[in-house]
C-alpha cells in the first residue's frame, strides 16, 4: 500500500475516533445538565451539591468534574441550558398562536406548568451565589422576554384585542419585574402565600389590563374552552 494511502487512512481513523469521543462527551454533558437542571428546579441551587448531582446520576464525582470544574460552572451551564429550552418552547407557542390573545393564553399554560416545577428560592440563589448565571438570566429577561412581550402587545393592538393607548415597552418591563418580585420571599412569604396562586393572580391582573372589550370577550371564550376541556 502506498505511503500516502496509509497516511490518509491513519488520519481518517484518528478523525473518526475523535468524532466518536466528542459524541460521548456531548452525551455525558447533556445528561449531567438534564440531571442538575431537574435537581435545581426542584430544590433550588444552594441546597444541591455536586455530590447530590453525582448521586442522582449514579456517576462518580471524578466523571462529573471532568465536564464541569466546579459547581458555579455547572450552574452557569444549566442556566444556559434552561434558557435554550425556554426559547424553543416559547417559539413553538408563538408560531402556533392564531392571534395575540391565543398566544398569551397558551403562554399562561406554559407558565402554570413551569410554576409547578420550580423552587421559589431558585432566583434568590442565583442572585446571591452565582453572579455569571444571574447575569445570563438578566440578559435573557431584559432582551428576549421583554422583546417577546413587546411583540405580543403590538400584535394585540393591531388585531384590536388590546387597548391602543398601551406603551408596550413600559408594560413589558413592568411585567418582567413583577414576575421576579413574585419569587421574593420578603414580598410574598411562602408561609402565607401559595406560590402558584400568586403567579396566576398577578398574570390575570396583567392580562386584563391589556385587553380591549373585544379582547376580553375572546379571552373569556378561551377560558370557557379550557374549563370545558378539563371537565371532560
Amino acid at each position: 500500500m502506498p505511503v500516502e494511502t496509509e497516511e490518509t487512512l491513519s488520519i481518517i481513523k484518528v478523525s473518526i475516533f475523535k468524532f466518536a469521543e466528542n459524541i460521548q462527551i456531548s452525551v455525558a454533558k447533556e445528561r449531567i445538565l438534564e440531571g442538575a437542571h431537574s435537581l435545581f428546579m426542584q430544590y433550588g441551587v444552594r441546597s444541591v451539591s455536586m455530590d447530590d448531582v453525582a448521586r442522582e446520576l449514579a456517576m462518580s464525582k471524578k466523571t462529573l468534574y471532568l465536564h464541569f470544574s466546579n459547581k458555579d460552572e455547572l450552574v452557569t451551564e444549566v442556566v444556559r441550558f434552561h434558557m435554550d429550552g425556554e426559547m424553543a418552547e416559547f417559539g413553538r407557542v408563538i408560531e402556533s398562536a392564531v392571534n395575540a390573545v391565543d398566544e398569551i393564553f397558551k403562554l399562561a399554560k406554559c407558565m402554570r406548568e413551569h410554576a409547578f416545577r420550580v423552587n421559589p428560592s431558585l432566583l434568590y440563589d442565583l442572585h446571591k451565589y452565582h453572579a455569571e448565571a444571574w447575569a445570563i438570566f438578566q440578559e435573557f429577561k431584559s432582551e428576549y422576554l421583554v422583546g417577546q412581550i413587546i411583540d405580543n402587545i403590538e400584535r394585540g393592538k393591531q388585531e384590536g384585542y388590546y387597548r391602543l393607548e398601551l406603551n408596550a415597552r413600559v408594560l413589558a418591563i413592568l411585567r418582567m419585574e413583577i414576575v421576579q418580585m413574585v419569587f421574593s420571599d420578603q414580598v410574598f412569604p411562602r408561609s402565607e402565600f401559595d406560590f402558584i396562586e400568586v403567579q396566576m393572580q398577578v398574570f390575570d391582573h396583567f392580562v386584563h389590563g391589556l385587553l380591549s372589550e373585544k379582547g376580553k370577550q375572546l379571552y373569556q371564550e378561551y377560558q370557557s374552552q379550557e374549563v370545558n376541556n378539563h371537565s371532560k
